[in-house]
Formats: C-alpha cells, sequence, structure tokens
C-alpha cells in the first residue's frame, strides 16, 4: 500500500549525496572504461613493430588505428537504441563481452594487415557501446551538484587511465614481448565483464520507463539508505517520457536540431585531433629527434593529462552551472598549444605543448560527453550519447588516415600540426555558438509509478 505523500524519483537522485553505492558504480564504470580506453589507443604502439614486416604505406598505417575505430562508429549508432529499448545493464554487458572476446583473438589470429584491421573492426563493436553508454549510465545517477565531476571519476579517469598504461605498456614491455602483449594484457577484461553480471545494477530512469516499481523502490534504497522508509510508503514519480519509437527522429525534431548538429560538428572536430595526434604521437615525435621511450611515453603523458584537464573543465563547468564556454576555451586553447608545434621545436617545448594538447583537446572531450547527456530527455538519452559518438568517430577514424597521407605527401608533420590546431579551434566557434540553446530538453508530463 502507499500513502498520500508523492516522490519525485528525478529530485532524489539529483539531489542526493555520493553514497557508498555511488562510489561502488563510479568504480565499476571507471574500471570497465580503462579497457575502453586502453584497447582504443594501444594500435599507435603496434605501428612501430608491424609498418616494415607488414610493407605499409603511412595510410595503411594510419588505418591500423583506424579500422577499431570503423567498428566503434557502428557500435555507437546502433547501441543507443537497444539501451534505449532493453536497458543499459543488458547492453554494457554485451559490448564488454564482444570487446573481451575478440581483444583476446587479436594476438591469436591478428598476424597481417588484412586480418589485423578484421578483428579491429570486430571489437570496436563492443567498444562502440562502452563510453558513450558508460557516459549515460554514470549520468542518469549522479547528484545534480556533482554531475560533470563525478562523472569524470567515473568515466573519464578510467579512459585516461586505460590510454594510459597502453602508452606503458607499449613503452616497457613491447621491446620485450613484442606488440602481441598489448592484447594479451587487454583481455584481462573477461573477468570483469563475468564479475559484472553479479554485480551491476540497471539505471534508475530506465527502470521508470519500464514501470519497474519494486525494482526502482530497491535501487533508491540502496542509492539513499536514509530515505528507505519514505520510499517503502511513498508513491514515487517519474517525471519522463515513454520511450521514443524513433528516437534519432526525436533528435533531429526542430527542438533539438540545432543542439544536435552542432554537437555532432563539434565531435566530429574534437575526435579527428585526438585521434589524429594521439595515433602517430610516437612516430613523429621519434622524426623530431626524440629517443624510442620518450616517443611513446608522450602518448601516456597525453592521457595522464587529459585526465587532469577533464576534470578542471568539469569543475569549472559545474561551479559555472554551464558547460559551453568552457568547452569553447578549452578547445581554443588546445589548438594553440597544437599550433606552437608549427613554430617552436626542442624537447621542453615538445612536453610542454604535448601536454597542453591532452589537458585541453582530450579533456574538453570527455565533458562534451557529459554536455551531451544533459542535454537531452532521458528516453532518447543512451541514443544522443551514441549518437554523437559515432558521429566524432567518422572524425576518429578519418584522422590517423588524413595524418598519414600528409606525413607521406609533405615527408614531415608540420601539415598535421596546421590541420589538428585549427580543428580544435572551430571546435571551439562550434560550441560557443549554442548560447542560449543548450538548456537540458525538459522531460514530458508526470508519469506516476506506484504499486
Amino acid at each position: 500500500m502507499t500513502n498520500n505523500v508523492n516522490i519525485d524519483v528525478n529530485e532524489e537522485l539529483a539531489e542526493a549525496k555520493v553514497g557508498r553505492l555511488h562510489k561502488w558504480l563510479g568504480v565499476m564504470m571507471a574500471t570497465l572504461t580503462l579497457f575502453d580506453g586502453y584497447d582504443t589507443f594501444n594500435p599507435a604502439y603496434v605501428i612501430h613493430y608491424v609498418a616494415g614486416p607488414w610493407g605499409l604505406a603511412p595510410g595503411q598505417a594510419g588505418f591500423l588505428v583506424s579500422s577499431g575505430l570503423v567498428g566503434f562508429l557502428i557500435g555507437a549508432a546502433a547501441h543507443g537504441i537497444v539501451a534505449d529499448r532493453m536497458g543499459r545493464r543488458v547492453t554494457l554487458l554485451g559490448g564488454l563481452w564482444i570487446t573481451s572476446i575478440f581483444t583476446l583473438a587479436t594476438p591469436l589470429l591478428g598476424d597481417s594487415f588484412a586480418s589485423f584491421c578484421t578483428l579491429r573492426v570486430l571489437t570496436g563493436l563492443g567498444l562502440g557501446v562502452l563510453l558513450p553508454l558508460a557516459t549515460t549510465y554514470i549520468n542518469e545517477l549522479a547528484p545534480r551538484r556533482v554531475a560533470n565531476t563525478f562523472s569524470l571519476w567515473g568515466v573519464a579517469f578510467g579512459w585516461a587511465l586505460g590510454g594510459t598504461m597502453a602508452g606503458l605498456v607499449g613503452v616497457f614491455l613491447t621491446p620485450i614481448f613484442g606488440w602481441k602483449v598489448l592484447y594479451w594484457i587487454g583481455s584481462l577484461s573477461i573477468p570483469l565483464t563475468i564479475a559484472l553480471h553479479f554485480c551491476l545494477p540497471e539505471s534508475v530512469k530506465f527502470l521508470a520507463l519500464k514501470g519497474r516499481i519494486e525494482d526502482i523502490r530497491a535501487l533508491l534504497t540502496r542509492l539513499r539508505p536514509e530515505r528507505a522508509e519514505a520510499y517503502r510508503n511513498a508513491r514515487l514519480v517519474v517525471t519522463g517520457s515513454t520511450t521514443q519509437r524513433n528516437p534519432v527522429a526525436a533528435l533531429l525534431t526542430p527542438q533539438n536540431r540545432r543542439t544536435t548538429l552542432t554537437i555532432w560538428l563539434a565531435a566530429f572536430l574534437s575526435l579527428f585531433c585526438i585521434f589524429g595526434l594521439t595515433g602517430w604521437i610516437p612516430t613523429v615525435m621519434m622524426k623530431r629527434g626524440e629517443t624510442f621511450a620518450a616517443s611513446f611515453g608522450f602518448g601516456a603523458l597525453m592521457q595522464v593529462m587529459s585526465f587532469v584537464g577533464g576534470l578542471a573543465c568539469g569543475y569549472l563547468a559545474d561551479r559555472r552551472g554551464s558547460s559551453r564556454s568552457v568547452l569553447a576555451t578549452w578547445w581554443a586553447l588546445g589548438g594553440l598549444s597544437v599550433l606552437a608545434l608549427v613554430f617552436l621545436d626542442g624537447h621542453a617545448v615538445n612536453i610542454v605543448c604535448t601536454a597542453a594538447a591532452g589537458f585541453f583537446v582530450i579533456g574538453a572531450q570527455y565533458v562534451l560527453n557529459n554536455f551531451t547527456a544533459r542535454s537531452f530527455d532521458t528516453s532518447v538519452r543512451a541514443t544522443a550519447v551514441g549518437m554523437m559518438l559515432s558521429v566524432g568517430r567518422i572524425g576518429a577514424i578519418l584522422g590517423p588516415f588524413v595524418v598519414g597521407t600528409l606525413q607521406q605527401v609533405s615527408a614531415g608533420p608540420m601539415p598535421m600540426f596546421v590541420l589538428i590546431g585549427c580543428a580544435s579551434i572551430v571546435a571551439a566557434i562550434a560550441i560557443a555558438s549554442l548560447a542560449g540553446r543548450t538548456a537540458p530538453v525538459r522531460e514530458a508530463s508526470p508519469l506516476h509509478v506506484h504499486g
């Protein structure tokens, strides 16, 4: 039986303190995205070992990085529709299984350019689920006052740490065991997948969309145990809409179109910069006179600084109550740091500019993920993040390939720095143009969920 007291589930989630379950969910998402970040960036450390034996031109070598992103594009585009209909939990676990299985298959079967790229495409199908859906999942649980910071610790920390680990394995283990050790280590995601089957709950807001009343009560009680008695007796009111029949079309309605297309453009340019730079940074730094170990270390440096930059960006966005202007500032400064490499040279310059590029360019992307998730209604949120990253992955696919082709034509990295620096500045201009248009879509009429 329920009494006449109504409790707004959205407000309960938004006003919650960060409790034990919040922290555990953050750890789960961080561990999951660690393997995502690790697997996304480790092909950059394969190029050095296989370009000669496989007879690859620079454009083909760039496709070693881009091939996984082709699968990512497909997975990111398709997963949102599945997740908005079937649930965040089952879709996340499915993506992690796909990633784990094909990561394990890569050192066993990826002995040629064609087989390696094929396996990377298949791995990318799973990777396309993990980062966008983890972002959606954590945003649907994050307390309002720390939304960006909580999401960064719960998603971006793992992704950046994974990218850093790929760099460390590339520097210290690949010279001893060869490039395949990158994927043997990546296959350790299999035990994580098994563990998550037993402890990963469903999103509260998705449960609300499906009217799963008792599951909502149980999970709210775990998130806010001090409110257990209130949840047991009250009527739960969830401000939300029913599942959209065509969530992609909903993103392109007149109400949402400007925000959607601008976010897609910014994501395209941002990920073009990120993957064009990170995919080639070890090779480019060797051309600029750095040692093998130092050159591979630049990739790890970018990932470490990206998380610091993401935290700073998220903190400022939370303090200001808006991400738009902070994102624009980050991308503009990131573009300028890359352009500085055109005019300046030397070991110290390489370190400072690479660190700044990670801090600003990649750091901003983490906050763009949260910005997107919080700009759309729950019923299309997973689709919105997935489509943003899917469109962005077109830029990510083109980045390493275009950068490789530019180096082949120009015999040097300078055109690459000009292109990436300018693209980051254009992303800043695009997101700044959304002034006054980025408030989250208001949820539709109240849906009363009660026992």
